[in-house]
This record gives structure tokens, sequence and C-alpha cells, in this order.
């Protein structure tokens, strides 16, 4: 690992650090604390993914015209300034205008830090470059919300100003962090679109980005999307779960991340994407039918909840397996200098996935629990058949990376003419 690529994961660290200082609080500073009320409180939750959807569109273009690295850094001041200013605001206004600001610099954050892993890695080193990421992101938000946690005090509103400020201070050390790295040359298309319009019309032109990027918003919208909303909503009123017995699941995912990222890394290393990802669809589709046992089975309380914790466990398995495959190949789907456009468009899908899912899965999972379960075990299921399904669109070098061993290219970008059926 080279000094630029400890940087970025320092990075990341910092950042899934600062993060977890305030996300799990945000909802009880804005509507208790600041005495907003719930409604005000849930219109920033909402701001958060509207400011994304916003900037996402741009920010890949940013990162192809200049770089990962300047567009960082302007994510990095901006996220500071929001999260200090919401550790201040006090009215709903300015609330609300600081969430935004905070939201929009955290989503760019996204693209920007993956773009230079990609910039900063070679075709045999990029799933475990992308693994390390994750696993620190996971730590960084486990131990960053521990330790608020412990700093928040809801009947003092110090307590929070000085969480935010901690946070700020977390993304101004970054900038600093960031700014010492020294990027190789990444390549820069020459010909690229001069508008983003343009540069969007080229990425839907890509067949396997587009099938890759359906695939994605299901994930998304089935796992992620339901961890906070549905799931646990789903297991309050329809298994019993207490709110210890909750924390425990939640723990209980990030522990199997942990725990899980690097043997699950030599696991996947050299099986095909595709049959990878379509292995998470089944894998996923086990951690339903757990759910579905602990809310809607006869088993004591204990098996109820040691299912529950399974459900989050199992999760947590699949997302191990995801993140050295799906990451990896979005970056060698995109064409030379394309990179940033690609991964602002897949994170694009992901803050879709992530606004719709709670939307959708949090009332159905409180009150029609038996469909809730059939209806994501089938999005489950449906992840296996599309990802089975992308891996006829991929070339063999973009499903089997293994074989560009010592090319820092993978691919230009693009399947072939007559897509490559995948080998059994």
């Amino acid at each position: 690992m080279g000094a630029a690529m400890r940087r970025i994961h320092v990075g990341n660290a910092l950042s899934a650090f600062g993060l977890g200082f305030t996300v799990p609080y945000l909802y009880v500073y804005v509507a208790q604390v600041r005495g907003l009320g719930a409604m005000t409180a849930g219109l920033v939750l909402a701001v958060f993914a509207v400011a994304a959807l916003i900037v996402l569109p741009f920010a890949g273009r940013a990162i192809v015209r200049r770089g990962p690295l300047p567009v960082l850094l302007a994510a990095l001041v901006t996220a500071a300034l929001g999260a200090l200013s919401l550790g201040l605001a006090s009215s709903a206004a300015a609330v609300l205008l600081s969430a935004a600001a905070l939201g929009a610099g955290q989503a760019v954050m996204q693209p920007a830090l993956a773009t230079m892993i990609v910039d900063c890695s070679t075709a045999d080193t990029r799933s475990r470059a992308f693994a390390m990421q994750f696993f620190l992101q996971n730590l960084g938000l486990g131990i960053g919300g521990l330790i608020g946690g412990h700093l928040v005090d809801i009947t003092r509103v110090s307590s929070f100003t000085l969480l935010f400020a901690i946070e700020a201070a977390m993304f101004l050390l970054l900038v600093v962090v960031m700014a010492t790295v020294r990027m190789p040359h990444s390549p820069r298309l020459e010909d690229a679109p001069a508008s983003a319009k343009g540069s969007w019309k080229q990425l839907l032109g890509n067949r396997a980005m587009v099938q890759l990027c359906v695939l994605g918003f299901v994930l998304f919208f089935a796992c992620y999307g339901q961890f906070e909303s549905g799931l646990s909503a789903y297991g309050v009123e329809a298994a019993g779960i207490s709110t210890s017995a909750l924390g425990t699941a939640l723990a209980a995912n990030t522990l199997m991340i942990v725990v899980a990222q690097f043997a699950v890394l030599k696991f996947v290393e050299r099986r095909r994407r595709s049959r990878v990802i379509a292995g998470v669809g089944l894998i996923w589709a086990v951690a339903w039918l757990a759910a579905g046992y602990a809310g809607l089975g006869h088993g004591s309380q204990e098996m109820a909840t040691a299912a529950f914790v399974s459900t989050y466990a199992l999760f947590g398995l699949g997302e191990a397996m995801l993140s050295p495959t799906v990451a990896p190949l979005v970056a060698d789907l995109a064409p030379e200098g394309m990179a940033g456009q690609y991964n602002s468009a897949f994170a694009l899908v992901k803050q879709l996935a992530l606004a719709v899912g709670p939307a959708v899965g949090g009332p159905l999972g409180a009150s029609l629990h038996a469909p809730y379960i059939v209806t994501f075990l089938l999005f489950s299921l449906g992840i296996t058949v599309l990802a089975l399904r992308l891996g006829r669109q991929l070339t063999d070098v973009q499903d089997r990376p293994w074989l560009a061993r010592g090319s820092r290219v993978v691919t230009r970008g693009g399947a072939p003419a007559e897509p490559v059926a995948a080998e059994a």
C-alpha cells in the first residue's frame, strides 16, 4: 500500500468517525434538544437525501474535469461548515440550511474518495483497497457512534454543539491529511463531452453499467434501506424485539463485517463477480427467512431474538462480499478518465434507493408483516437473477479481474459488441 493509499484510507476512517458521532443523534437533537418537533426532524433527514440527489449529477463531471482531490477538499470544507452551523443552529430554517450543506458535502465525498482509490490502485489491488475502505468505514462509524453516545446529554444543548464541533474538526483534519496526498497521473478523456448532459448520455449507452445501476438500486433498497426503518419496525411490532436487542442486532451486523471482511475477501477474489453478487442475493434471502421466523413463527421470545440478530449478521456477511466486488466493478466499467462520473452515478443510485427504501419499507414492516417479508424475500432472489444477467454483459476480464494481473487498466469501460457468455 503506497503513501497515497494510506492517506486515503485514513481519510475514509476519519470521515466515517465524524459521521458516526452525529448521524444516530440527529433526530433527537432537532426534535427534542432544539425543540423543533418531529416534523422538522423528519425534514432534516429528507434534506440530506435531497441535497445528495442535487449535487451528485454535477460531482461526477467536476471529478472528471478537475480531478478527485480538489473536489474532495471542497466537499470536506462544505461539510465542516454544515456540521459546525448545525451545532449552533436554533431555528428551523438554520437547521435545514446547515443540513443541506452537510448532506451535500457528505454525498460528494463518497465518489471522490472512490475515484482516488481507483487512481491509486491497479487491477490486482483494487478489490483489497475497496475492502479496506469498507472495513474502515464501518469501524469508524461504530467507534464514532459509541463515543458520541457517551458524550451527549439531551438536557444540555452544549453537549450536542460539542459533538457537531468534533465532527467539523474531523472534516478539517481530513482536509489537512488529504492536501498532502500526491496523486498519480490519472488518465483524462481528451474528447470528453463538454456538457454534463453529454457525459450522462455516454454513460447510459453502456448497457453493462445501466444493468449494474439497476442491480445496485435493488441491493441498496432491499438491504441498507431497511436497516433502520422497515426491518427495525418489523422487529419491534411483529417479533417483539426490545430496543436493547435491536441494538445488539445492529452491533452483530458491524461485528460480522469487521471480523469477516478479509476472510471473505480471500474467498471472492478468485470468483466471478457476477456469481459473488448472485450468492449475496441467496444469503439475504436466507436472512429474510430468518426474519420471517422471528416475527411470524411460534417459537419462544429467545428464539425470535436470536433469529432477528442472525438476520442482521447475515446481511453483514453479504455486505462484506459486496465491498470488494461492486465498487471495483463500477471502476472497471468506466472508460479511462471517467471513473469519477461512474462513481457519482452509482452513488446517485444508492441515494435514491436509500430515500425510497425507508418510505416503502417503514409502513410495510410496521403493519403488514407477512407481505413485508415476502416482498423483500423476492427482492433478494431478484438480486441473484439480475446478477447472473449482468454476468452475460461483462467481458471475461471485467467478471474475472485476476485475468488482468499486472495491468493497470482492466477495461476501456464497455462490454464487447457481442456480449460474452459467462462460462460455467
